[in-house]
């Protein structure tokens, strides 16, 4: 009556396993280490970077646990904090040669301690918020006004080009703060333009204004136009700031947007603030000009000598230099995507551009006019440009254009990732810096362990008293309930923060209510009379629609907190969620399978211990169980 079937323990035994090779790479805490990561995007973290930083380690008399290449970054992990320093201070003598101009970015980090073989099935701990871990935390002002001008720019620049197409005559059009100013002879002109205005630029609002003899005409940006201006400001932002984060090796940072015009910006395990505030200050941006190809520009590439006026001297990435024109004839505003692919005749790898309308217009009209010569595309970081590529126009060029040439995969595809990151939409200002230090986050972890454990020995006390062999069947249901729940955590590489460790506590309480609420059942059929394999198989039975509805109801609340909340709420959420779930499993599956196990094949079962079993007609003190 009460007995599993094999494969069902074959199950319990296997998510034991799995839970438990999932939850060790929690106890294994964390190395300090130290990071290295390119600074700018030309320049590559390889295997030649391990071999410098190993170099400068051993001639720094330093010996690090492991220096290993994980992605773009090179990591050396040393036993404490004091070495972790010397090193750092070691690698960047020998890295960074020119504090002016850095390469590289050498910062402090964090690192699991975890052994090799359960980094290979991908067993890893959970992230640790920023309560907990420490690290820093910012507050960043998007500056919308500077994203409004910077439209309005881009929006005078098409105009000019659509009344130009249009054959349309003005005065000269010019920026006057957040509005676009065209001077129109009659009255005639004024409603082709406004015309034009309605037909091509939805975005546009105009009023006119007579001068004397002539007309102003003011285009300013609608106000439901503005407000999407300033949305989209926010989300290149973010999307930015991500990029940048990654070089820091930040395992889970926090990045939303507050309010109208604020990020907040966290970074758990980071104790280097400065390089922090660097990484996320860089400004990047691209630009395609043209190659001065004359013969005065040929002899300052060659010999160094004067650079001819209207170009400026650059270099390229493999050191040598290339003389471009100062004009710059697209910006990397009009980028829209960048992929890597290989050249359908050639069979060489190529990255394709494509590039907004205006884009799209301005390449046609400048590579028909420049056939057969080199147009480069410029990164400018921190003031100064890099070239990227160089390549020749081979034909007239639209919205959709390739670079190919002497570059390989890698090469094809780190110049498509370079081009899609781009660059801050509008300038932003840190308004609010925080740090929590290391002590603080071990401290807090502190509390929220030990109030976690002993709210879990508490409860185990108390049903072990109470329901005697069934209370201590609960307990171990309970103990499960909370590998599973740290073990998918793991698995998902969720952040745990100090409300994340209150919803496990919290959680554990809620786990423990599903086994009395069983226990119950089954003390109420022994009242009744029912056999004990009975009051076993009917109390789990009907104690099972309770328990799904109770559960149910309550995960419908935390799906809430999780759709709509932000933060410490979302990441209570998270916890909680998970751990209404895993308890299900846990209160109902496996402690009944417990049950089976130790009464199941006793086919002449008298009594269960389950504490005391009061019937109505029996005499006050009886006891019917043991």
């Amino acid at each position: 009556m009460n007995r599993y079937p094999v494969w069902k323990y074959l199950v319990m035994v296997i998510t034991l396993v799995i839970a438990a090779l999932y939850t060790l790479p929690n106890f294994f805490g964390e190395a300090p280490a130290v990071q290295v990561s390119s600074l700018k995007t030309t320049t590559k973290v390889d295997s030649a970077t391990v071999t410098r930083v190993e170099e400068a380690l051993k001639a720094a008399g330093l010996q690090a646990e492991q220096v290993s290449l994980d992605g773009s970054s090179v990591r050396a992990r040393f036993t404490n904090t004091d070495n972790q320093l010397k090193a750092k201070d070691a690698i960047q003598r020998a890295l960074i040669t020119d504090a002016a101009d850095p390469t590289y970015i050498v910062a402090l980090n964090l690192l699991s301690r975890s052994p090799e073989w359960l980094r290979a099935i991908h067993a890893g701990p959970m992230y640790l918020g920023l309560d907990l871990r420490g690290g820093v935390h910012f507050m960043l002002q998007v500056d919308m006004q500077a994203a409004l001008t910077k439209r309005v720019e881009s929006l005078a620049g098409d105009l000019r080009l659509a009344l130009r197409e249009k054959g349309l005559r003005h005065g000269g059009i010019s920026r006057n703060g957040q509005t676009a100013e065209l001077r129109l002879r009659d009255q005639a002109s004024v409603e082709a333009v406004n015309n034009l205005i309605r037909d091509q630029f939805p975005d546009l609002q105009t009023r006119v204004e007579p001068e004397g003899s002539e007309f102003k005409l003011v285009a300013s940006i609608k106000p439901e136009a503005v407000r999407r201006v300033q949305d989209q400001a926010l989300k290149q932002n973010i999307l930015t700031l991500h990029n940048r984060i990654n070089e820091l090796g930040v395992a889970e940072p926090v990045i939303q947007q507050q309010g109208l015009d604020r990020i907040v910006v966290q970074l758990p395990g980071v104790q280097d603030t400065a390089k922090a505030k660097d990484i996320l200050g860089r400004t990047a941006t691209l630009e395609m000009r043209l190659v001065d190809e004359s013969a005065e520009a040929r002899v300052a590439e060659l010999s160094g000598g004067l650079v001819p006026f209207g170009s400026e001297k650059f270099l390229e990435r493999d050191g040598r230099p290339v003389i471009l024109k100062k004009q710059v004839v697209l910006t990397g505003d009009s980028l829209t995507d960048a992929q890597p692919g290989f050249d359908a005749q050639t069979q060489q790898p190529k990255v394709d551009l494509t590039v907004d309308a205006k884009g799209g217009r301005i390449m046609r009209d400048v590579s028909r006019e420049n056939l057969k010569k080199r147009m480069a595309l410029v990164l400018f970081e921190k003031g100064k440009g890099e070239v990227l590529t160089a390549p020749v126009i081979q034909g007239e060029l639209g919205n959709r254009f390739q670079i190919s040439g002497s570059m390989s995969t890698v090469e094809a595809n780190d110049l498509a990732l370079l081009l899609r990151a781009g660059s801050l939409a509008a300038p932003m200002e840190i308004i609010e810096e925080r740090t929590i230090g290391p002590s603080l986050g071990a401290e807090n972890i502190a509390k929220g362990f030990n109030s976690v454990t002993w709210g879990f020995i508490v409860i185990v006390i108390f049903m072990g008293i109470y329901y005697m062999l069934f209370g201590l069947f609960s307990g171990l249901a309970l103990a499960v309930n909370l590998l599973l729940l740290v073990a998918v955590l793991s698995m998902l590489q969720a952040t745990l923060t100090l409300p994340g460790m209150a919803a496990m506590a919290l959680a554990l309480g809620m786990a423990i209510d599903s086994n009395v609420l069983i226990n119950e059942r089954v003390r109420e059929e022994l009242r009744n009379g029912a056999a004990p394999q009975t009051a076993i198989q009917v109390g789990y039975d009907r104690a099972w629609a309770t328990i799904l509805d109770s559960n149910i109801t309550t995960l419908i609340a935390g799906a809430a907190l999780l759709a709509f909340g932000s933060g410490p709420v979302r990441g209570f959420a998270v916890v909680h969620c998970i751990g209404i779930l895993t308890s299900m499993f846990s209160a109902v599956f496996f402690s009944r399978g417990l049950v089976n196990l130790w009464y199941g094949r006793q086919k002449k079962l008298k009594s269960v211990s389950i504490g005391t079993v009061w019937r109505p007609s029996a005499p006050a003190g009886r006891d019917v169980s043991r």
